[in-house]
């Protein structure tokens, strides 16, 4: 790397401490969500947030799309939604002049650098659909043409654990598209408190976030990030830990061969090592480690392994496999 990108890399910590200070004046709490959001949103890193309601994690996202000076949009996902909801679609416009007609593309809110898809569990396969092209190659298709989206381009997409009617869960396919999923829990008894007490609804507190980075800042920055250099120990844990996972492996404990039907996939430590470079850039270290990898494990492989019938008749959650996994597999 060059001397300024050195330096450029160098900044993240205390733009990272102003993010979080910006963000201390509307949301109390979820320090672990916020970190591992921000490492997220560095290197372009799609976020499924799981909380119930009422834990503010539409007003998070909202905050951090301000604090990082992104073009922000709101989905809110309902089971009448159509694809073209969510990308665009074509309309006849007049020319006001000419009077001719002509089909003109309106773009949908999918074109904006952060979105927010809320409650994605509620609209049916076939939307939810709409989401994978752009999730994973940066760009859709309408009316049989390709539109790139602008970079930076981030899907944070929240669902509710407690009310399942007339929703459908996500496939794993596009469960696996998602960088980290997140459990949003409810705050501690002082912070708590603290909400109830000087922490009112208030909107002018939000309006009055200052942007840390901008757009081509991020881009900047998740590009030297991702070129961070890691070394082979690190990779080979990364490596060790997905494959551990996975109930045919040999190195797999017994956790996993009773409980795990299916294990994490290679993009599982593509994801932690990425996780763990933002971590150690956050951090201000020059490379990350494997404390870093166990500390962003949870988030990468929660969503990442399906339970056998034996787990759920036995009660266990994938963070008791994922304890389990980072317990057995050593350095």
């Amino acid at each position: 790397m060059t001397r300024t990108e050195l330096q450029a890399l160098d900044s993240v910590p205390d733009r990272m401490a102003q993010l979080r200070a910006q963000l201390a004046r509307v949301i109390v709490g979820q320090d672990t969500v916020i970190e591992h959001l921000g490492a997220a949103l560095m290197v372009q890193g799609h976020v499924l947030v799981i909380g119930v309601p009422g834990l503010a994690k539409t007003l998070l996202v909202r905050c951090l799309a301000r604090g990082l000076g992104w073009s922000f949009k709101r989905i809110q996902f309902t089971p009448d939604m159509m694809p073209s909801d969510v990308i665009g679609t074509e309309l006849i416009q007049t020319d006001a002049q000419t009077g001719q007609r002509a089909m003109l593309f309106s773009p949908g809110p999918i074109f904006a650098n952060l979105v927010l898809a809320d409650e994605i569990n509620r609209t049916p396969p076939r939307t939810q659909a709409a989401l994978l092209e752009a999730m994973a190659e940066r760009q859709v298709t309408a009316a049989g043409q390709t539109r790139p989206l602008d970079e930076p381009f981030v899907v944070i997409a929240t669902q509710n654990p407690i009310e399942q009617e007339g929703t459908y869960p996500l496939p794993e396919a596009q469960l696996d598209r998602f960088m980290f999923s997140l459990n949003v829990g409810y705050p501690s008894e002082a912070e708590e408190r603290r909400i109830a007490g000087d922490r009112q609804p208030d909107a002018h507190l939000e309006a009055e976030l200052d942007s840390v980075f901008n757009a081509a800042e991020a881009v900047k920055l998740g590009g030297l990030i991702r070129r961070m250099p890691i070394s082979e120990h690190v990779r080979d844990y990364t490596v060790a830990l997905a494959r551990a996972s996975r109930p045919d492996d040999a190195a797999a404990p017994d956790a996993v061969r009773e409980f795990v039907a299916w294990g994490a996939g290679p993009r599982a430590p593509q994801y932690l090592l990425l996780g763990a470079r933002a971590l150690a850039a956050m951090g201000g270290e020059p490379t990350p480690h494997c404390d870093h990898v166990r500390r962003i494990a949870p988030a990468v492989l929660s969503h990442r392994l399906v339970l056998s019938y034996a787990a759920t008749g036995e009660g266990k959650t994938t963070q008791q496999i994922v304890d389990e996994l980072l317990s057995h597999v050593r350095e």
